[in-house]
């Protein structure tokens, strides 16, 4: 079997993943994060010329989702949040450009996210991704090669091998070994599914929703929805992506919350 969804810039042909429905979006007022504040409480601003926004105080979910458990060997595949919480995932692959824009962009609109890095695309200036690290993102697994035919090219063992590769490179250099992962291109089987449960992971990570060349691309319904997990990546639109991201978040009163957090996989 193999399954996944197009996802980097390299064109590829998958069979895409089921889709579940959901609930519709909260009409509440957001914040900086899309989020009310603790207590309904609204932000302030100061009379000089150059006002700093008040940080809201991010809303806390207790998860109504348990992650599935390893069955059989195989780790599970997760392509969306069944929640009835308000709240959104992003997540942004690869690492192929770095520049302070994005860090600053993450920073001013509170986005935590999950980065799925590649060894390939971040050995340059692994450095430059721990900026993300201090404002509450946690850095997964992408691969070390970003080998986007690596499902039906390799087998069992030359995958594991570079998935382990990209979990030890993460451990030297972020502290922490990833817990989810995400196949390059999106396509994934059985035999994939298996090397994620070896290498240590918890559950492989899809998308129907992202964010590309400025707009977002929907394969259910035509705009976020609640436990949507957003595919974005580390590239020269990181602006427009993110721009496009944040109002459809906004226009869907969605709060971003960190995916580790809400599967305890953090």
């Amino acid at each position: 079997m193999v399954a996944g969804l197009t996802a980097c810039s390299t064109a590829e042909t998958s069979t895409p993943v089921q889709t579940p429905t959901s609930a519709g979006a909260s009409p509440d007022v957001p914040g900086p994060n899309g989020a009310l504040a603790v207590g309904d409480e609204v932000p302030t601003s100061s009379a000089s010329p150059t006002p700093t926004p008040t940080k809201r105080i991010r809303r806390t979910f207790i998860p109504d989702y348990q992650l599935p458990p390893i069955v059989g060997g195989l780790a599970p595949v997760i392509t969306k949040i069944e929640t009835k919480h308000p709240v959104v995932f992003l997540t942004i692959d690869d690492g192929n450009i770095k520049t302070p824009e994005s860090i600053k962009l993450m920073a001013e609109y509170d986005y935590p996210a999950s980065l799925f890095l590649t060894k390939d695309t971040v050995a340059d200036n692994p450095a430059f991704f721990n900026a993300f690290k201090a404002q509450g993102s946690l850095v997964e697994n992408h691969t070390v090669t970003h080998n986007i035919n690596m499902v039906r090219q390799w087998g069992y063992q030359q995958q594991l091998n570079d998935m382990v590769g990209m979990q030890e490179y993460s451990f030297q250099h972020y502290g922490r070994r990833p817990t989810l992962f995400r196949p390059p291109g999106g396509a994934y089987s059985n035999v994939m599914r298996q090397a994620v449960a070896d290498a240590g992971m918890k559950a492989i990570v899809t998308w129907e929703a992202k964010a590309n060349a400025g707009k977002m691309d929907y394969q259910v319904g035509n705009s976020l929805r609640p436990g949507d997990i957003v595919l974005m990546h580390f590239r020269a639109e990181f602006a427009a992506d993110l721009a496009a991201f944040r109002a459809a978040q906004l226009a869907a009163g969605l709060e971003v919350v960190l995916l580790e957090d809400f599967l305890g996989v953090a």
